[in-house]
């Protein structure tokens, strides 16, 4: 049985289904869109927290390592109180859209980047935190000069985000209700063709899943590679 579906699932990737890539198209989009935003944001507040001494930082940063094991539905949750008709922002009419799925997908995996970012930074910054003293250079130049030289490192910081955001169930599926064709990404249909019994097409977004993952953890083997030998 299990031989029979993979097969077919086979099958159906490299009959290029339309409905199978519009839904791993649409996966990509929203993380790659989300994570985008989320380390446009990570960097400057990991930046702040590393050469910043700001009121409460150690407990800022506390709160900002515990945000990372909240669990996504709770995520979802919240942002679906707030987005639905009666909720604060229900005037926007985000709930069951892509940008509602970007949303939670940017609180998701904002602590995720901002922590490995933070520490990345903040053992360059306190080996030049002298030299940067002493040339008086200014805080955009700091945060640029140490952006580039921790690129590669950063880079890893980033696709870890990115493999979390596209392993993402709990809160997609609350904020963006697996509507056919508009917000059903690859981790909802999984769950939904399962449910359905249509076992080889969740087999075949799977596969299109672990692929993804596997092109991201050979990426960040490269940044990583690149990264040592910048050391040697």
């Amino acid at each position: 049985m299990f031989t029979d579906i993979f097969l077919e699932s086979i099958n159906i990737l490299l009959k290029f289904d339309r409905d199978i890539y519009s839904i791993i198209y649409l996966s990509v989009f929203v993380s790659v869109t989300a994570i985008l935003i989320s380390s446009f944001i990570s960097l400057p507040i990991a930046s702040i927290l590393v050469t910043k001494d700001i009121y409460l930082k150690n407990i800022l940063i506390i709160i900002i390592n515990s945000l990372m094991s909240v669990p996504p539905v709770v995520v979802g949750l919240v942002l679906y109180l707030l987005l639905s008709y009666r909720g604060v922002l229900g005037h926007l009419n985000l709930l069951y859209t892509s940008i509602a799925m970007i949303i939670a997908q940017i609180i998701i995996t904002l602590p995720i980047i901002i922590s490995l970012s933070r520490e990345t930074l903040d053992r360059y910054y306190s080996v030049y935190k002298d030299y940067f003293i002493s040339i008086k250079m200014n805080n955009v130049d700091i945060l640029q000069t140490m952006i580039w030289e921790t690129r590669h490192s950063l880079s890893i910081n980033v696709l870890a985000g990115l493999g979390r955001a596209l392993s993402e169930v709990g809160a997609i599926i609350i904020v963006g209700g697996n509507i056919d064709n508009l917000t059903r990404v690859m981790t909802t249909s999984i769950v939904l063709e399962t449910s359905r019994g249509e076992f080889a097409k969740a087999m075949s977004l799977g596969i299109a899943l672990l692929v993804i993952s596997i092109i991201i953890s050979f990426l960040i083997f490269i940044f990583r590679y690149f990264n040592e030998k910048k050391y040697e």
